[in-house]
């Protein structure tokens, strides 16, 4: 809920290990690159080796999200609170990949709430503003974006 964001809090979303497997598996389907497909392929680029598609490093953020949320409500319910109640997305920006993940890479994910404001033209509804992140296991970024979700006040 918007009263509950707190500005500058952070939750850890989950991680994730990249495997040849699953890379290959989500390019076939979804990011056909050669340097998704083989480490053969991958070698030959600039990469120099497998990485993953940024997509699938994007929707294991989405899919960690998701499983948070999840585990969120189930403790708010053990307590014998209302579910918290994550609205539609607002959008995002800032789109960034500034390191491949490569195989074997762990991302571990990222929320970090850094603003929120009322909507003048929507009464009891807020915006709040977040910048989520992926670092590999040498705390390197990997992924981020800044997205806004609306939520009830």
């Amino acid at each position: 809920m918007y009263d509950q964001i707190v500005i500058g809090a952070r939750e850890e979303l989950g991680s994730h290990t990249f495997t040849p497997e699953a890379i290959i598996a989500f390019a076939r389907q979804f990011d056909p690159q050669p340097f998704h497909l083989s480490e053969e392929a991958g070698a030959a680029t600039h990469f120099g080796g497998l990485v993953a598609s940024g997509w699938h490093t994007g929707s294991i953020w989405m899919r960690l999200k998701v499983e948070h949320g999840k585990r969120v409500a189930a403790e708010r319910a053990a307590q014998g609170l209302p579910p918290r109640w994550n609205g539609p997305s607002g959008g995002f920006k800032n789109l960034k990949w500034p390191k491949p993940v490569r195989a074997g890479d762990t991302v571990t994910y990222f929320t970090d709430y850094t603003g929120k404001r009322p909507l003048a033209s929507r009464p009891g509804t807020g915006i709040a503003f977040s910048l989520n992140t992926g670092v590999n296991q040498h705390g390197e970024l990997v992924f981020s974006f800044e997205g806004s979700v609306f939520l009830p006040m």
